[in-house]
């Protein structure tokens, strides 16, 4: 350990299995967001998913005042850029045209998952402002030491972003497609947001499953046959294999089977199952989300055949009856795809957080942003724009 400010020592982890599980979810737990849990994050390490051998080494940064842990940031030393869905594969192209080594980078996310809400964990009693500073400060420091080229933090908590732009960190804006609960009492209330075409097209793709002879459950928690989690990776394999190279398939077979002993208390599964079915355990298609308080997050799907609209009910319209029914404020289904702004899902902001620590890179890329930042803004108003809802009288 590093002796630093205030009675503060920090160190440098290369597993989060170094600290206890006690010590870290406590800073973690009152997050919103999952995706910072001691028990989803050792398991993307121990299944050998997120391992320096994928290009992802843990090198989380921990901050303690005598044996207490106090402060800690999840972060990956990045020997690519795969797996992040914030596409700054031109800045490496840049960078090896100037000649600066861009990789290894410094990257602050959970890893493979596109969702707003990373911030340093912090403990309530601490003062904030001063550990930001503290860390801020070691984390310069570890990129210079190793000649780290930037410094990234990617889907960063709204107010957090406000914090790191005052230490100097240079926003990039993005967007994603986010779904937000305005009071509805059941889908059909949902529904009536609609302009009459679509609510046509959904009641069409929600009808679609009784055509082909299923029927949906959303199981949850230790209502989930062990048997699924197997089974979801088999159906996430299936549907990463489809898109080839750019399938994305990321984590392992034993990501998803340690997940029923570790995680399943947040798991929410939405199965497919032929009418006749009398056995839980073998649906014909399925979507694995994750839900936490007032939020719900959809991360994969697959099934055995192409069945028509099933990708729509299994992964955005179930959900989005269960979100009702369970009175969840905010369900972000996931990477990609304007498709679902047709059912639902206005295009909504999100920021990543950068600091390059080459002079020629700050120089190039940093008004770049600028501008690219004021188109994203346009994007977004003109997708919004477009969206299938009821028209308000004015």
């Amino acid at each position: 350990m590093d002796k630093t400010a205030s009675n503060y020592t920090v160190s440098w982890i290369h597993q989060i299995a170094e600290i206890p599980k006690e010590a870290w979810d406590p800073l973690a737990q009152p997050l919103t967001t999952p995706f910072f849990e001691w028990d989803w994050l050792h398991n993307l390490e121990s299944s050998g998913s997120a391992t320096g051998k994928a290009g992802w080494m843990p090198c989380h940064l921990t901050v303690w005042r005598d044996r207490t842990l106090v402060a800690a940031a999840p972060l990956y030393l990045k020997g690519h850029s795969y797996g992040e869905f914030v596409f700054d594969h031109q800045f490496a192209d840049l960078s090896e045209r100037l000649g600066v080594s861009y990789y290894p980078k410094l990257l602050g996310m959970s890893p493979f998952t596109p969702a707003e809400g990373y911030r340093f964990l912090i403990a309530p009693d601490e003062d904030e402002e001063q550990l930001l500073r503290v860390m801020v400060a070691e984390i310069d420091h570890f990129c210079d030491r190793n000649q780290i080229s930037s410094c990234h933090f990617l889907y960063v908590e709204p107010e957090w972003q406000a914090r790191l732009q005052q230490c100097g960190f240079s926003p990039w804006r993005h967007h994603n497609y986010i779904w937000q609960n305005d009071a509805y009492g059941s889908f059909d209330d949902y529904l009536k947001a609609f302009n009459a075409n679509q609510r046509r097209n959904i009641k069409r793709e929600r009808k679609a499953m009784a055509k082909s002879g299923l029927t949906l459950k959303t199981l949850s928690g230790d209502d989930i046959p062990r048997a699924l989690f197997p089974l979801m990776y088999r159906f996430y394999e299936n549907t990463c294999d489809k898109f080839g190279w750019w399938g994305s398939k990321y984590l392992t077979k034993r990501f998803f089977e340690q997940l029923y002993s570790t995680y399943r208390h947040r798991v929410l599964f939405v199965a497919a199952y032929p009418e006749s079915s009398q056995d839980d355990r073998h649906p014909v298609g399925m979507s694995f989300c994750l839900t936490k308080g007032d939020r719900l997050y959809g991360r994969y799907w697959g099934s055995h055949d192409d069945i028509d609209c099933l990708h729509f009910n299994v992964c955005y319209y179930q959900p989005i009856e269960w979100a009702i029914d369970h009175h969840i404020k905010v369900f972000d289904p996931g990477a990609g795809g304007r498709h679902k702004k047709r059912r639902g899902f206005p295009a909504t902001p999100n920021v990543s957080l950068h600091r390059f620590y080459s002079s020629r890179l700050s120089k190039i890329i940093l008004p770049y942003l600028q501008q690219v930042n004021e188109m994203e803004e346009k994007e977004v108003a003109a997708i919004n724009e477009d969206l299938p809802f009821t028209r308000q009288e004015s």
